[in-house]
């Protein structure tokens, strides 16, 4: 009980100082409401008001209807331009898309020729231009296929393809990009207040005073565990219901309360690792340089940003030593498909496992730092 009570006093104490650090404290309500609003509106991976051109060497009936088919909000108004045009325009940055409608092409469609449009891409650009090639793709086979059924009657096409798109429906890159961008704010600042909680101790000499404290260092480590774990998850959970689903209108699928609880799990490895950088570092410079590359590399290893499958086998089973690869699983798991304890139990026995590992290492290296300051 002595050690439960000193680890809740010492966890109490950390809490009231990061109550205190106004730059913490900003940080973490920019990085939980603007940061998440903005990159929602600001940052989208579908198509929307393309810049496109169409060269009509044509000018028949059939150009026309394909020339016409390009509207918002996939694309702007197409600009009708020659072929001589075609790569200072795409030099100069002004088409990400150039369609090349040859001639004769409608007659050629009608004698069953099978002709070819080409469409050149700015794949400088390239989410838009993976997306874009085929919205164009379709478009151009629809208005054909809807030109030869006024012509020939009918065109009887030999398969129906019925799109269904689950959890989300109109396929809006914002409710993917609001919530993954709490999920890497969370790993980011988990290792950022933890570190800092850490040196902040260092630098205003109160490590000092806890080493004369009757408290060891695993209640000292264990206090900075929960109490910044606790403001992040209560920081996380507040942006869920106010940001996304308040702000941005978002729905979640799953509970709020097993996304705490598997965050609580994630948050026990993530600043236990905030901690061991923070006894390698001797100021919070240099603390924040030895942080930067570490959790930019879970973040787009883990498989937020990238399907795991798209990497490298050998890559695969390293990234599994990552505890963000299985709490990314989980926490997508949770809020977009609305998954129960009964899916993502797996994750969290994974997470936890490593966790008690990393959490094994940096309480070997506290020990060591703090014997050191004696």
């Amino acid at each position: 009980m002595r050690k439960i009570l000193n680890i809740y006093k010492l966890g109490i104490k950390e809490i009231y100082s990061l109550l205190r650090d106004p730059v913490l404290m900003g940080l973490i309500f920019f990085t939980f409401t603007i940061a998440i609003y903005s990159v929602a509106h600001g940052v989208q991976t579908e198509l929307n008001n393309a810049s496109i051109a169409i060269v009509d060497e044509d000018r028949s009936s059939l150009s026309s209807r394909i020339s016409g088919a390009f509207l918002p909000p996939y694309f702007k108004k197409p600009d009708m331009i020659e072929l001589s045009e075609v790569d200072p325009g795409m030099d100069a940055g002004r088409y990400t898309f150039v369609l090349d409608i040859p001639p004769d092409f409608e007659a050629d469609v009608l004698a069953g020729r099978q002709p070819q449009i080409q469409i050149s891409v700015d794949a400088t650009a390239m989410t838009t231009a993976g997306n874009g090639t085929v919205y164009i793709s379709s478009i151009v086979q629809a208005e054909v296929t809807k030109f030869l059924g006024r012509s020939s009657g009918e065109v009887a096409l030999p398969v129906d393809v019925q799109i269904r798109s689950k959890y989300n429906p109109n396929l809006d890159s914002s409710w993917f990009l609001a919530m993954m961008q709490i999920i890497n704010n969370l790993t980011i600042l988990a290792i950022i207040l933890a570190g800092a909680a850490v040196i902040r101790e260092r630098e205003h000499g109160t490590l000092e005073h806890l080493l004369v404290m009757p408290v060891t260092s695993g209640e000292i480590m264990l206090a900075k565990v929960w109490a910044n774990g606790l403001v992040i998850v209560l920081s996380a959970v507040l942006s869920l219901q106010i940001v996304v689903q308040g702000v941005l209108d978002i729905p979640i699928h799953g509970s709020m309360w097993l996304f705490a609880f598997g965050s609580a799990i994630y948050l026990f490895a993530v600043t236990a690792m905030g901690i061991t950088l923070a006894t390698l570092a001797t100021s919070m410079p240099q603390f924040g340089l030895l942080s930067i590359p570490v959790f930019v590399v879970m973040n787009l290893l883990s498989g937020g940003i990238t399907p795991l499958e798209s990497m490298p086998q050998a890559l695969q089973d390293i990234v599994q030593l990552l505890p963000s690869t299985h709490y990314i699983k989980f926490a997508q798991a949770v809020l977009y498909r609305g998954a129960g304890l009964e899916i993502v139990w797996p994750q969290l026995l994974a997470t936890a496992g490593i966790g008690l590992a990393f959490f094994v290492f940096a309480l070997f290296r506290f020990r060591a730092a703090l014997a050191s300051a004696r």
